[in-house]
């Protein structure tokens, strides 16, 4: 009887501890909330939910992005800094050659 309870208490803590490390990773993900506050858009744009929701939902997502990269000790931009990771551009050959 006792090793048929210390296989099932094993058991089971073998599963919670999966359980954890699993919600763990989806928590601590920045590809999952980057899907988040893409997700948010497209219902601001769809007309599910309104600006201040779209803007209270952001607000939480940065937030938690800020938090994971000052656990991770990377460098976040401040407030009203931007880092620029890519830039389009189109030229249709009108113009003075400025």
């Amino acid at each position: 009887m006792i090793i048929l309870d210390t296989l099932l208490i094993g058991g089971l803590r073998f599963v919670l501890g999966k359980i954890a490390q699993a919600v763990d990773s989806e928590l601590n993900d920045e590809s999952v909330l980057r899907e988040e506050l893409l997700a948010a858009q497209m219902r601001l744009e769809l007309g599910e939910i309104s600006g201040a929701e779209y803007a209270r939902l952001e607000r939480a997502i940065f937030a938690r992005l800020r938090e994971l990269r000052a656990e991770r000790g990377e460098a976040t931009p401040g407030r009203g800094r931007m880092k620029v990771a890519s830039v389009e551009t189109a030229f249709d050959g009108e113009g003075d050659g400025r």
